[in-house]
């Protein structure tokens, strides 16, 4: 059953418009200026909803599909907001085998979010990765920066409950 990502409504607020605005004032005309300016935003917001790309576009005469090209091409943009709990469960060959796609299906169950979603609270966030190094405490699981190794589906719920 595939989770949809949970819609977090936007929330940005006028001061975060104008150091937007003011920056891509000072930006806007110099070449190559797309990349800072969606650093920048992202910084400012957290991430790049429609409407901060639309205030980029606006702002700068960019098209609006070259923007959104370019913030889901990169890996460091992202256009959905993160909780306060970032939670990444590694699918690495090593916590693969030992079962993290079924920690990942659990956390996915629990929270009601898939892939890249965050919980409609704004305090969880559920994303994949590769390898986060700890290949001999597998499966690995972080939130934030606290790593849980040789953990199993039943872990899950309690380990949550820590972030309450």
């Amino acid at each position: 059953m595939a989770k949809v990502i949970a819609s977090v409504p936007f929330a940005g607020t006028e001061e975060q418009k104008q150091q937007l605005l003011d920056f891509i004032a000072a930006h806007k005309d110099q070449q190559g200026a797309l990349m800072p300016i969606l650093q920048k935003a992202q910084e400012i917001y957290g991430y790049l909803p429609i409407e901060v790309q639309t205030m980029i576009a606006e702002g700068t005469g960019i098209p609006m599909e070259k923007i959104y090209g370019v913030a889901t091409f990169y890996a460091q943009f992202t256009l959905q907001p993160k909780g306060k709990y970032r939670i990444s469960v590694c699918l690495g060959t090593a916590c693969y085998v030992k079962g993290s796609r079924q920690l990942f299906d659990k956390l996915s169950e629990i929270l009601g979010i898939g892939e890249g979603g965050c919980t409609p609270d704004g305090k969880f966030s559920l994303d994949s990765c590769r390898c986060v190094g700890a290949c001999g405490l597998a499966p690995v699981m972080m939130i934030n920066e606290d790593v849980y190794g040789r953990i199993g589906p039943d872990d899950v719920a309690g380990i949550l409950e820590k972030y309450n």
